[in-house]
């Protein structure tokens, strides 16, 4: 099933932690999976990170202007 490859919206938990995303062809994953996407090249706009803490999060590319950080997604539920 082909996922799509542009996060339009994303789903937090009661903590405020990202654990889904959705496409612009309204398609749904983990966030973990899209964090593989984005590993693997099928994922648009977006680098893999890692934080202090060692865990991976997705950030926007700086050289794509059309991409908002995930922080400034509107949210689904």
């Amino acid at each position: 099933m082909r996922l799509g490859t542009r996060i339009t919206r994303v789903r937090r938990n009661d903590d405020g932690i990202i654990t889904d995303v959705m496409f612009e062809n309204g398609n749904t994953c983990s966030f973990n999976y899209a964090v593989l996407m984005a590993k693997q090249g099928n994922l648009e706009g977006y680098n893999v990170v890692r934080g202090k803490n060692g865990g991976e999060y997705l950030s926007a590319d700086p050289n794509n202007p059309d991409m908002e950080d995930l922080d400034d997604i509107p949210r689904f539920r």
